[in-house]
């Protein structure tokens, strides 16, 4: 299953902040756990064919090998700090998806 995070930063946290947590915690950590087999972060730059900027700063996409597993990889503690910390950053939309 893929899931889709689609997120905006809440106001005062730095771009920056939440870029360096992102590349030094989340993606190592997440890319780490047996369910999952890629996990990517990306800064979105526009919309396509327009100067309008994006509705949202950033796109998580989370390849899930197991979903089962996924649950209990993220009910240990460690992942629990992580989706904490993730929470307090951003105001987030997760999709779930499936192939057609």
């Amino acid at each position: 299953m893929r899931l889709i995070a689609l997120f905006n930063l809440k106001p005062g946290v730095e771009p920056a902040a939440y870029e360096a947590w992102a590349r030094e915690v989340d993606l190592p950590t997440v890319n780490g756990l047996g369910s999952i087999e890629r996990f990517e972060v990306f800064r979105a730059t526009g919309q396509l064919g327009s100067d309008a900027a994006a509705p949202y700063a950033y796109v998580e996409i989370i390849d899930v090998a197991d979903m089962d597993a996924f649950g209990a990889d993220i009910a240990t503690e460690a992942m629990q700090a992580i989706a904490a910390t993730f929470q307090a950053m951003a105001d987030v939309t997760f999709l779930t998806t499936e192939k057609l």
